[in-house]
């Protein structure tokens, strides 16, 4: 039996420091972390606008006066800011939401099904998410902005 006796040339890994100024700009986020960093910030966005969200719900259910406000929000402004400022809000809004659910039920998918877990079905799920969060963001957009 002849034992083989470590190799020279065989380089060990070498764990560093990142340096966040040079290495990060080269690293390439696979889609599954982007959605996964994306869920968090919406998550957030929605959390951090959560007393807009109460004031629009209490002016748009309250009664006919204060709907009338809520329209004007959107039509003419409020505090300063145009109608258009406030529409982007809301379709940023519309994004968190539709992004966390769609995000979260992909979650709840990997955690139940243990066959979810391969790297294809990890990537496929991630573009999945990421598409039709936007695509459906378009599409009431256009619809909260009057397209149709």
């Amino acid at each position: 039996m002849s034992e083989r006796a470590p190799s020279a040339s065989a380089k060990r890994p070498e764990f560093r420091n990142i340096n966040a100024i040079t290495d990060l700009p080269g690293y390439r986020l696979p889609a599954a972390g982007i959605v996964s960093i994306l869920h968090r910030v919406s998550g957030a966005l929605m959390f951090l606008l959560l007393p807009f969200i109460v004031w629009l719900f209490d002016k748009s259910v309250s009664s006919e006066i204060s709907f009338g406000k809520f329209k004007a929000a959107f039509n003419i402004g409020l505090l300063g800011l145009p109608g258009f400022f406030w529409k982007l809000v809301v379709l940023a809004l519309i994004w968190a939401f539709l992004h966390h659910f769609i995000s979260g039920v992909r979650h709840l998918w990997m955690d139940t099904h243990h066959g979810a877990t391969s790297k294809t079905f990890g990537r496929s799920s991630a573009l999945f998410t990421l598409a039709s969060s936007v695509l459906l963001t378009l599409i009431l957009g256009a619809k909260l902005f009057g397209v149709y």
